[in-house]
C-alpha cells in the first residue's frame, strides 16, 4: 500500500506542476505543443507496450467496435483538454485552470446522477449546491462565466465518464487513444513546418528537447496514477487529487503573479467548501462501510 500511495502523490505532484512546464514552451503555439505531446505519447506508449505484451496488443481492442468508437470520443477530449490547459497556461490563467480541476470532482458527481442514474444523499447535494453558488458568485464579481475552468472540468469529467465505462486498462487504452490522434497530429506538424510556421527547430534544442519530452511527461503521471489507484482506497486517491489544483493555483499567484482578489477568494472557497464536504461524507461513508463488514 506504501508504494501505491507514494506512486499517486508523485502523479499529482507532477500534474500539479504542469504549468512550469508548459511557460517553458510559450514560444510554441498550444495547438502544437498538444500536437506533439499525442505523438510523442502514442511512440512511447506503443514502445513500452510492444516491449511488454508483444506488439499485437493493440488488436483486442480494436476488434471490438464499441470500445474502439469510446476510445476515439474519449481522444478527441482529451485532446481538447489538453489543447484548452496548454493554451490557458500561457495565455496568464493558471488560476482559472485551477479551478477547473477543483470543480471537476463534483462535475463527475453531476455526470454520474445524469449519465450513469446514481443517487446522491443530502452532504453530496449540499456540495454541489454551494460549488455552483460559488461558480455564479466568480460569474457576477468577475464579470464573466469562468468558461475556461469550466470547459476543463467538463471535458475532462466527460473523458472520465467514458473511461469509467469502457473495461480497459489505462496504458493499453492511452496507447489506443494517441493512436487515433496520431495521424492528423503528426500531418498537422508537418503542414506546419512546412509553412515555416513550425515550433519544432526553430526555438533553440531545449525547446526541440522539451516538446520530445512531452510524451513521457504525459505518459509517466498517468502510469505512476494507474498503479497507486490499484493499490490504495479510492477515497484516498480522491482527497489526493486536490494536490494538483492546489500546486497549480500557488504557480499561477505566486510564480507568475497572476490576481488573485478577495471576491476570487470568496468563490474559490464555496468550492473548497464544497469538497471538503464531498470528502468528508466520502470518508464517514467508507468507515460505516468497513464497519459493518467487521
Amino acid at each position: 500500500m506504501q508504494s501505491g500511495l507514494w506512486a499517486t502523490i508523485a502523479a499529482f505532484l507532477i500534474w500539479g506542476i504542469f504549468p512550469l512546464y508548459w511557460k517553458l514552451l510559450a514560444a510554441v503555439p498550444a495547438l502544437q505543443i498538444m500536437a506533439h505531446r499525442l505523438a510523442w505519447c502514442f511512440l512511447l506508449v506503443a514502445l513500452y507496450l510492444g516491449v511488454r505484451r508483444g506488439w499485437n496488443w493493440w488488436r483486442p481492442l480494436v476488434a471490438q467496435p464499441r470500445t474502439l468508437k469510446l476510445l476515439s470520443a474519449s481522444a478527441t477530449l482529451i485532446a481538447l483538454n489538453w489543447w484548452l490547459y496548454i493554451w490557458a497556461v500561457n495565455a496568464g490563467h493558471i488560476v482559472e485552470t485551477s479551478l477547473g480541476y477543483f470543480i471537476n470532482p463534483l462535475v463527475n458527481v453531476l455526470l454520474g446522477v445524469a449519465v450513469l442514474k446514481e443517487r446522491l444523499n443530502r452532504a453530496q447535494w449540499l456540495a454541489v449546491a454551494i460549488a455552483a453558488a460559488g461558480v455564479a458568485w466568480l460569474s457576477l464579481r468577475v464579470g464573466h462565466l469562468p468558461w475556461i475552468a469550466l470547459a476543463l472540468a467538463a471535458s475532462f469529467g466527460t473523458y472520465g465518464l467514458i473511461r469509467k465505462v469502457v473495461a480497459v486498462e489505462s496504458i493499453p487504452a492511452l496507447g489506443i487513444e494517441s493512436s487515433v490522434l496520431f495521424v492528423p497530429g503528426v500531418l498537422y506538424l508537418l503542414w506546419a513546418q512546412a509553412a515555416g510556421q513550425g515550433g519544432f527547430g526553430a526555438n533553440g534544442a531545449q525547446v526541440d528537447a522539451l516538446l520530445v519530452a512531452s510524451g513521457f511527461v504525459t505518459a509517466l503521471p498517468l502510469a505512476l496514477f494507474a498503479y497507486g489507484a490499484q493499490r490504495i482506497p479510492y477515497s484516498m486517491v480522491g482527497i489526493i487529487q486536490y494536490l494538483a489544483p492546489s500546486l497549480q493555483l500557488l504557480c499561477g499567484v505566486l510564480i507568475y503573479d497572476e490576481p488573485f482578489s478577495a471576491d476570487q477568494a470568496r468563490g474559490f472557497g464555496c468550492i473548497w467548501l464544497a469538497l471538503g464536504i464531498y470528502a468528508a461524507d466520502g470518508l464517514l461513508r467508507l468507515r460505516r462501510a468497513r464497519a459493518v463488514t467487521a
